[in-house]
C-alpha cells in the first residue's frame, strides 16, 4: 500500500484493551462498552492535524482507549517532539518509522502524559529504533529507570514547536498536559477526552487541575483518545459542570436519608447508591463502576468539609456534616 493511501486508513477495531492495567472488571462492562465505541467516529492511522501536529493511532482501539491511543508528533522542521507512545503494538512502531520517513524527520524527545501502559507501552520499540537519538531523552512525571524527569512548567522547544508541561494530577498521580505556545492548543492527555469522560484516580485533584487547565486560556485540545476538541474551554467547564451536579446529587440523596430518620442516620455506599439509582442496576456496573464511582465523590467531599462518615463494623457510614 502506498505511503498516501496508507496515511488515510481507517483502522479496524482489535480490542487490544485487554492488557491494560485497569482497576475495573471489564467484563461487566464489555456489552455496554462495545456499543459505545461503536458509535464512534472512524480517525485516519496518520493525519496532519495542523502545520506542526501529526497524530499517529496506537493501532490499540478498544472500550477503555476508544479508537486507539493518539501519540502526537510535534514540530515542523527535522526534529521533532513525540508526545507518548501508545500500548507497545508493533504496527504503531511501524507508523512511526514510516511517518519520520516521510516527513524526513527524526525524535528530539519522548513525553509521556502519565505511567498507564497504553501511553509508554511503545517506549522499548522507539529505543530498540532509534537508540542513538532518544538516549536520556524519554521524559516523565516522576519517572522510573532509565526516565528523565518533567517538572512543571518544563519547555521543550523544536523548530516550530515550542511545548510547555503542566503537572495536572487526578487521572493519575503523575498525570502531565503539555501545552503547545504556537497555537494556543494544549495536549490533555487522559485528563479530558475527545469523546465521553475519563476516569479518574482522585476526583479532587482532578478537578483542581481541570481549573488548572482552564487557567492557560488554550482553545483547542489534542486528547490522548478521541478527535481534537475545537472548544477546549466549553469541553472542560461541562465536564466540571457534570461533576459539581452529581456533588450536589449526592448531597441532596444525603439529606433525604436524614430527613427519614427520627435521629442521627448514616448511609453505606451501598445504600446510597440504592437510593440514588433503585435496585435495577446491572450487578456487575453496579460494583465495578456506580459504587467505586460514588466513593470517590464521597472522598472528594469529605476533603471539602461537606460529608464525613462514622465506621461500623469495619464499615464506612457516610453523612451530611451541617452547615452553620
Amino acid at each position: 500500500m502506498g505511503s498516501h493511501q496508507r496515511f488515510l486508513t481507517k483502522p479496524a477495531h482489535k480490542g487490544g484493551y485487554r492488557q491494560i492495567n485497569k482497576a475495573l472488571n471489564i467484563n461487566a462492562f464489555e456489552d455496554y462498552l462495545e456499543a459505545q465505541i461503536s458509535r464512534l467516529p472512524a480517525l485516519a492511522e496518520v493525519e496532519k492535524l495542523s502545520p506542526c501536529v501529526w497524530r499517529i493511532l496506537g493501532q490499540n482501539p478498544g472500550p477503555f482507549t476508544l479508537q486507539g491511543t493518539n501519540t502526537y508528533l510535534v514540530g515542523t522542521g527535522r526534529r521533532r517532539l513525540l508526545i507518548d507512545t501508545g500500548q507497545g503494538i508493533p504496527e504503531w512502531a511501524n507508523l512511526i518509522a514510516e511517518t519520520l520517513r516521510t516527513t524526513g524527520a527524526r525524535l528530539s524527545s519522548v513525553l509521556l502524559t502519565h505511567w498507564h501502559g497504553d501511553h509508554t507501552g511503545g517506549v522499548p520499540d522507539l529505543l530498540r529504533l532509534y537508540p542513538d537519538d532518544l538516549v536520556d531523552k524519554v521524559y516523565k512525571h516522576t519517572p522510573g529507570q532509565d526516565l528523565q524527569p518533567i517538572s512543571d512548567g518544563q519547555v521543550f522547544q523544536v523548530e516550530g514547536a515550542t511545548v510547555r508541561a503542566v503537572h495536572t494530577p487526578g487521572h493519575s498521580h503523575d498525570h502531565t498536559c503539555f501545552i503547545l505556545e504556537e497555537e494556543h492548543a494544549m495536549f490533555t492527555g487522559d485528563n479530558i477526552l475527545g469523546h465521553g469522560t475519563a476516569a479518574v484516580e482522585e476526583l479532587g485533584p482532578w478537578m483542581a487541575s481541570l481549573r488548572t487547565m482552564q487557567s492557560h486560556g488554550c482553545t483547542t485540545g489534542y486528547p490522548a483518545h478521541g478527535a481534537p476538541i475545537r472548544d477546549l474551554p466549553g469541553k472542560i467547564a461541562a465536564e466540571l459542570a457534570s461533576k459539581l451536579r452529581r456533588e450536589d446529587q449526592v448531597l441532596a440523596a444525603l439529606d433525604q436519608v436524614a430527613r427519614g430518620s427520627s435521629g442521627p442516620c448514616s448511609v453505606t455506599v451501598q445504600q446510597l447508591v440504592t437510593v440514588m439509582h433503585g435496585d435495577g442496576l446491572d450487578p456487575g456496573v453496579r460494583q465495578t463502576a456506580v459504587e467505586p464511582f460514588m466513593e470517590e465523590v464521597l472522598r472528594k467531599l469529605a476533603a471539602d468539609g461537606r460529608v464525613a462518615f462514622r465506621l461500623r463494623q469495619g464499615v464506612k457510614r457516610w453523612y451530611r456534616v451541617p452547615v452553620h
